[in-house]
């Protein structure tokens, strides 16, 4: 569900907060999204839109809850004229505790898709792709939201100067440099239901110098906990190469590349299944998140 309030209604809202003690926003730990129209949740709604007074932003998306911190889309609009979809977003974590915010990453074209496990014994996490810009050749990012449980707060994985995973570079070596250079992604599951996402970067020079790749595996430690990125090699680049261009276990959606002519010439024959490799702007994923998982 997306809810634009406007910030009339939201001051009025806000006032709700000091009827409402802090008491009766706590949650029973299980995941949901608050609805803007049910008066059960609209201290939540107040709570956040007060924590959220002094950023920019011009209109509250959606709220999901778990124990004691709310995972908060904001939407910021340019200007009056400004057509909504060139509206940019925020994704924040907001406590119920506080009002302490944090804001976890900021992009445009945001797409939701289905929850999935990077860690074992954990909840599942919501799984996101997003773009830099609009109205350009927009590179995309990818990246999990999960509960932080010793740190009772919501983040996001793998975020690398303010970002997650450049899965698909829009802006390559250029016309005339010569170079030839496909991308490929996926995100798959392991046997055991634990989720990874692997890239492919196949760059050929023509008769410059031989080919080369650059694949990456981001996951979660089964031992640890922490995130990994691991540059792949060897035997281990190869075999990840293959699961890549076959296209098996992968998340609907959260793959692309796979109807590539490198991956054509890898498995020798042509592919079962076309994934799009250059979609519109916003044919992949949902514009609302996904249902609630229990």
């Amino acid at each position: 569900m997306q809810v634009h309030l406007p910030r009339r209604l939201i001051a009025v809202a806000a006032a709700l907060v000091f009827v409402f003690p802090l008491g009766a926003q706590q949650t029973s730990g299980t995941f949901r999204w608050m609805d803007f129209h049910d008066p059960k949740d609209q201290n939540i709604v107040a709570w956040v839109t007060r924590s959220l007074a002094v950023e920019k932003w011009t209109a509250i998306r959606e709220i999901g809850l778990v124990y004691d911190a709310a995972l908060v889309v904001t939407a910021d609009r340019a200007g009056p004229q400004s057509a909504p979809g060139d509206d940019s977003f925020t994704i924040w974590n907001v406590s119920l505790t506080s009002h302490v915010v944090a804001p976890l990453i900021t992009g445009v074209n945001l797409r939701w898709f289905d929850w999935q496990h990077f860690a074992a014994d954990a909840p599942e996490e919501l799984t996101v792709l997003y773009d830099n810009c609009h109205n350009c050749a927009a590179s995309t990012y990818f990246t999990a939201l999960y509960y932080d449980v010793s740190h009772h707060m919501w983040t996001a994985r793998w975020v690398r100067g303010g970002q997650g995973v450049l899965v698909w570079n829009a802006t390559g070596p250029g016309a005339g440099s010569g170079i030839d250079w496909t991308q490929i992604y996926a995100v798959m599951a392991e046997p055991d239901g634990r989720a990874f996402l692997a890239t492919w970067n196949h760059f050929e020079y023509g008769k410059q110098k031989p080919p080369s790749d650059t694949l990456f595996r981001f996951d979660v430690d089964p031992f640890s906990g922490l995130e990994r990125t691991v540059e792949l090699t060897r035997d281990d680049a190869n075999a990840m190469k293959l699961r890549l261009c076959r296209g098996q276990n992968t998340v609907q959606g959260l793959e692309r590349g796979q109807d590539s002519a490198v991956c054509q010439q890898m498995l020798g024959a042509q592919p079962q299944r076309r994934p799009v490799t250059t979609p519109p702007g916003n044919n992949r994923g949902k514009s609302a998140p996904p249902a609630v998982r229990h």
